[in-house]
């Protein structure tokens, strides 16, 4: 045997050791043998080369559900190259699949600049940002467009009205 098979056979005998010395353990002596051979084959998955599998994972071609003019064809959605379906965001997707928007490009040979969100949504996002006020500096007034006059008082009662007299 060579000294890193032994390391590994002993890591997964101290391992299995130590889960027996637990009180809370509650398990057979016939249960035993198969949680060394669980433990070790765990031992020496994380001590084996994972550059080389990192490689062959990265090596894959992933093809697409739809080209990339089909994608971004309607302003209303942007259609997941994933599985093909439409998406207002594709962030909280791409996460549901283990990709940063940065991973998501990359295996899709995607330009820096390919969005993530529908441009209506995004629009609809912005407009609504602009109305309450986001994006202003303090005391810069908001825009004439979202100016309207206040039709109401403190906490939504009308305003008091002074007759003079």
């Amino acid at each position: 045997m060579t000294e890193e098979t032994t390391n590994t056979v002993e890591l997964a005998a101290e391992l299995t050791m130590a889960w027996l010395s637990n009180p809370n353990t509650r398990t057979s002596a016939e249960d035993v043998p198969a949680f060394l051979k669980s433990m070790h084959q765990a031992v020496v998955g994380l001590s084996t080369d994972t550059t080389a599998d990192a490689a062959v994972a990265a090596g894959t071609e992933f093809t697409p559900a739809v080209s990339v003019r089909k994608s971004l064809a309607s302003p209303d959605v942007i259609i997941s190259m994933i599985d093909g379906r439409p998406y207002r965001a594709l962030k909280r997707h791409l996460s549901g699949n283990g990709l940063t928007p940065e991973q998501y490009r990359a295996r899709y040979d995607l330009k820096d600049d390919y969005p993530m969100t529908a441009p209506s949504y995004s629009a609809m996002r912005s407009d609504m940002a602009k109305r309450i006020g986001l994006g202003r500096k303090p005391g810069q007034k908001v825009s004439s467009k979202a100016e309207t006059p206040a039709l109401t008082g403190k906490r939504g009662r009308p305003p008091k009205v002074v007759e003079p007299g």
